[in-house]
């Protein structure tokens, strides 16, 4: 094909360079070029072989300029469309947008009205079936672009993604118009989403609910959402959100009896709650439901309880829903779909959805897609938009991904449905996030007792004067049907006199059943008892399951190129075992192969988690010259043990220790284990340590067994590589909501991570992890160790004649080895050191015995490496009649965890050791 002459010299040079290169390309490989660029060179082609071209001298085909720079000017305008044509959307049901300066005018492509009667080949490429006039082209596309839904997909870089976005959404919008039916339902879940809100407003007067008034149409976008997810083949639907509108997506999404919902507004305990725990806030609370689609499709519906850190779900969403895909589902992602309800403010301005997003493709995060909900309020409490971000859009995250968003008028309930179903389609298709911007208010403030006019007086007043969502639905439905508003009155009255009843129903203590949901899981788990953690149970493995597990992990297939100094590991680790002196890492290697074998699955992730942060692990393995890994535990048995899913993670704290929490939620059968890079670093985490593993069974009476592995210990290395801040767990133990365990020995952190499982109950496992003592030739086991007996809650030293001993020295983890280190230099046979090896609960059975043991001591001592206001002191001290006569041995009172100079902390290392003996 011979190069046309094309002149691009009334083109800026930016696209002028990009348009050549464009060109170029097309002529090279016509496919290389996205379809609509493809298509226009098409055309003008076509256009040029019958329209207005002449031959030169050398036979090179030669176009009128004029012609060719309209035409091109004509298409950049609409891809300008394409790109920037939401600055110009109608989204915002209040207030005029903010000028953005979109730059989709005629004069900004050297065109003006005159051109506007002149056709144009370009409407082809808009959907208007041919050559068009540009009058006919610029209105079709601010029909499509500037309407009620503003899109911005162009930003993908997957074409595909791109080219079925846009063709989805400009055949689709412009075809807005539901069958009768479909308006109804609508109507029915506006209505429903309206009339609840009024009657909480007049029945329960001055209570907090945090009203969706202004953003009722959420109610009938998720119910789009699930419906067309259902025709999807999608049977489960996890949602997470913060308060608002909460209460109203419990009743009229979920099915949330609203007996149940007015017992809560009585003040009295929730559904399903046993006289056990505090409880939460009924808009903190979660729930789940069997409910019916529209096309009589059986789906479960469920929201996750939360706290009032609104974006702190998005993670714990993700988290459950990836459980449900890899042990429910079959790793079927269209099986279950999260969606994230997010408010404008908390999606802009929470680092945690951030996080969130970009594991949403990682191998060992990714869900099949999230959808993402804005319920968009143009405020967050009394912060208006402008100084709540800097960016143009609430969304403008979602660009880091690729994922497409709508941006919808919350006051056109039709639109909205459209935008809901159209992500749903995209999800199905791509597997990928997708944002739902829906543009709305919030009627009151930020709840009913708060006075919003106080700092946005202009913006209240326009409120004040805006009729609701329904109430403009009807007006707009009345145009083409006028029974409607009859219907709506009839609707209405209906659903309030059925609200009265139900309030009645809950004075007469008339509850209904709740239907239950599929998942069986924690069927058979039990609430524990504090007479549960009295007593240790047994977690032994037989030694020929044990030597079947080593000689897999430390094998390798013929076929693999095992890099030398991996393969001296491996055979180092064979034998330590046989030897009968295994190091940390094998005994945990150990746990988690026999724990397979019994048919438990296992999912850890963290930073580097698959070789260690310290070397000491190597769970997987990779070829020399491929890099493909091999996990031995992985391929023991393959067709009769647990699955193994290791997976280093992001270098986020927060979003992945909620994904792992939410996941544990989910598969009560599997151990869950997130490894802290260092142990300081959980602290990254802190929310969700706060408010969901320290206090969730609490609150909403929620189980989990997820393990926090925290490397810790003082060994010289500075501030931040020191103390997992064992002290902060610790203030958290309460009502046996948590483990807390401090191991000196690999064999007690084998029966440690094997009696999770093993309990009837579930609870989060916090363990304080080691170090240097992960190679101490003084911290090792033997496999007989391994075959019998439990978990040590406390360890007493061996050969001690309790007649001689005159000092008790308690301490727990690292600081043992020093201090047995210098009692044997210095022969103390008057003193016996104690280890405390389980912090919470406090096995305060065990400590009795041995203080009973060695009732001729006169002196006490609690040791530790930690500064005297950190560490374990302070906690022990809530049980004084055991420790009464505890005198401590600490680092100084300190602001800092440890000191950052190698020979002060030596220095302080060997003061304390010194200390609890003199």
């Amino acid at each position: 094909m011979k190069k046309t002459n094309m002149d691009f010299s009334h083109l800026s040079s930016s696209d002028n360079a990009y348009i050549d290169a464009l060109y170029e390309d097309y002529l090279n490989d016509q496919d290389s070029v996205d379809e609509s660029w493809k298509r226009f060179f098409q055309g003008l082609e076509f256009y040029k072989g019958s329209m207005g071209q002449s031959t030169s001298q050398d036979g090179e085909v030669v176009v009128d300029d004029t012609t060719l720079r309209k035409e091109f000017n004509v298409f950049r305008l609409i891809q300008s469309f394409r790109s920037r044509g939401h600055l110009l959307s109608d989204t915002n049901p209040i207030r005029e947008r903010k000028d953005r300066d979109a730059r989709i005018s005629l004069s900004h492509y050297d065109l003006s009205d005159s051109d506007l009667d002149r056709q144009f080949l370009c409407g082809e490429f808009v959907g208007l079936g041919g050559p068009a006039t540009l009058a006919e082209i610029l209105k079709h596309l601010k029909h499509i672009y500037c309407g009620k839904i503003g899109v911005e997909y162009m930003h993908c870089t997957d074409t595909d993604m791109r080219r079925w976005f846009r063709e989805k959404f400009e055949s689709g919008v412009t075809k807005i118009d539901y069958p009768l039916e479909k308006k109804k339902r609508i109507l029915r879940k506006l209505n429903q989403a309206t009339v609840f809100e009024q009657f909480l407003q007049t029945k329960f007067i001055g209570q907090k609910r945090f009203s969706l008034e202004g953003g009722e149409t959420t109610i009938p976008g998720l119910d789009a959402i699930i419906n067309r997810g259902a025709e999807h083949g999608a049977q489960e639907f996890i949602i997470g959100m913060a308060h608002r509108g909460r209460l109203n997506v419990l009743a009229n999404v979920l099915n949330k009896t609203y007996e149940f919902i007015f017992k809560e507004f009585e003040g009295e305990k929730s559904e399903g709650f046993s006289p056990d725990g505090d409880g939460d806030v009924k808009y903190h609370l979660g729930y789940s439901s069997v409910s019916e689609t529209d096309s009589g499709k059986e789906v479960y519906l469920k929201i996750l309880p939360n706290p009032s850190h609104l974006e702190a779900v998005a993670p714990i969403v993700l988290g459950y829903s990836r459980s449900q895909k890899d042990i429910a589902y079959n790793d079927d992602h269209s099986k279950v779909v999260p969606i994230i309800i997010h408010g404008d403010a908390a999606v802009a301005g929470q680092g945690v959805v951030y996080e969130c997003v970009q594991m949403s493709k990682l191998e060992g995060y990714e869900t099949g897609g999230a959808i993402h909900f804005i319920i968009n309020n143009q405020i967050g409490f009394t912060t208006d938009f402008e100084d709540a971000r800097t960016s143009i859009y609430c969304t403008s995250i979602a660009k880091t991904i690729d994922a497409p968003v709508l941006h919808v008028n919350g006051d056109c309930p039709e639109e909205v449905v459209f935008a809901c179903e159209l992500a749903m389609d995209f999800r199905n298709k791509f597997k990928s996030d997708v944002f739902i911007d829906m543009v709305c208010y919030r009627k009151h403030g930020h709840n009913e007792g708060d006075e919003p006019k106080y700092t946005q007086p202009h913006l209240y007043g326009l409120v004040a004067k805006h009729k609701n969502p329904r109430e403009l639905y009807i007006e707009k439905l009345m145009e083409s049907d006028h029974d409607i508003k009859k219907l709506a009155k009839q609707m209405q009255k209906e659903f309030k006199e059925m609200l009265s009843d139900r309030l009645n129903n809950v004075k007469q203590n008339e509850l209904p059943k709740k239907v239950e949901g599929p998942h069986k899981e924690w069927k058979d788990l039990e609430w524990s008892k504090s007479s549960d953690f009295e007593k240790s149970i047994k977690t032994g493995v037989d030694r020929t399951d044990l030597e079947e597990i080593i000689t897999t992990i430390t094998s390798v297939p013929e076929d693999f190129k095992l890099l030398k100094k991996a393969e001296k590991i491996l055979e180092d680790r064979k034998s330590r075992f046989y030897r009968d002196e295994m190091d940390w890492g094998t005994t945990e290697l150990l746990a988690f192969g026999s724990l397979l074998l019994d048919g438990g699955h296992i999912r850890f992730t963290g930073q580097d988690v698959i070789r260690g942060t310290f070397s000491q692990r190597h769970a997987k393995v990779f070829d020399e010259f491929t890099n493909i890994p091999y996990c031995g535990l992985d391929n023991m048995r393959p067709k009769e043990q647990g699955k193994m899913r290791i997976y280093n993670s992001l270098l986020s704290e927060y979003a992945v220790l909620g994904f792992e929490y939410g996941y544990s939620q989910g598969s009560p059968r599997s151990l869950v284990v997130w490894e802290a890079q260092f142990g300081d670093f959980s602290n990254g985490a802190q929310i969700i340590i706060d408010q969901f593993i320290s206090a969730g069974e609490s609150k909403w009476r929620r189980m989990s067994g997820l393990i926090m592995l925290l490397p810790h210990g003082y060994e010289g290395q500075g501030p931040e590589h020191s103390s997992a801040r064992l002290e902060r767990f610790l203030q958290l133990s309460a009502e046996d909501n948590m483990i807390i365990v401090n191991c000196s020995t690999p064999s007690n952190h084998f029966h440690a991570l094997r009696r999770q499982l093993a309990w009837n109950f579930r609870k989060p496992l916090i363990a304080f992890t080691p170090k240097s003592l992960l190679r101490d030739s003084r911290c090792t086991a033997k496999v007989d160790e391994l075959t019998s007996g439990g978990f040590q809650h406390v360890i007493d030293q061996e050969n001690r004649d309790p007649k001689k001993v005159k000092k008790l020295i308690f301490c727990s983890g690292k600081i043992f080895y020093d201090l047995e280190e210098y009692q044997e230099q210095n022969s103390r046979d008057d003193v016996a050191i104690v280890r405390v090896e389980q912090l919470y609960p406090l096995p305060t059975k065990q400590i009795k015995k041995v203080l009973e043991h060695y009732s001729k001591a006169k002196d006490y001592v609690w040791a530790q490496e930690e500064p005297l206001n950190m560490g374990a002191w302070m906690h022990i001290m809530r049980w004084r009649e055991f420790f009464q006569d505890f005198n401590p041995v600490a680092r100084k009172s300190s602001a800092s965890p440890a000191t950052g100079y190698s020979k002060v902390h030596a220095k302080e290392q060997q003061e304390i050791v010194k200390k609890a003996f003199s």
